[in-house]
């Protein structure tokens, strides 16, 4: 009798490690799923950031102003000033600038 106790005993032990083995390897695999929808999920919304931010960058430069003939006559130092202003903030070209002086200073 003892033996057929220790037989089942045993049995049992084996078929219990067998499934905690097993029950571990599937909370394994879950948790590494988890893991990587977590890192799917996390580059989505960086790249929905980066293009946000393009976007916000690209709305928020300002447009050039358009030239609006004065009544008495063209500020040509106002003019200037402003191409210059243009310039230094890269709406406008060296060869753009450039001609634009050029068909103010006539």
């Amino acid at each position: 009798m003892a033996a057929r106790t220790a037989v089942v005993a045993g049995t049992a032990t084996a078929v219990s490690g067998g499934i905690a083995r097993h029950q571990q390897a599937k909370a394994e695999q879950q948790y590494e799923a988890q893991q990587y929808e977590a890192q799917q999920q996390q580059a989505a919304m960086q790249q929905a950031a980066q293009q946000a931010a393009a976007q916000q960058a690209a709305y928020s430069q300002p447009a050039a102003p358009a030239a609006a003939p004065a009544a008495g006559g063209v500020d040509v130092v106002a003019e200037l000033t402003k191409l210059g202003d243009l310039r230094a903030q890269g709406l406008l070209s060296d060869d753009e600038f450039a001609a634009a002086k050029a068909k103010l200073l006539g």
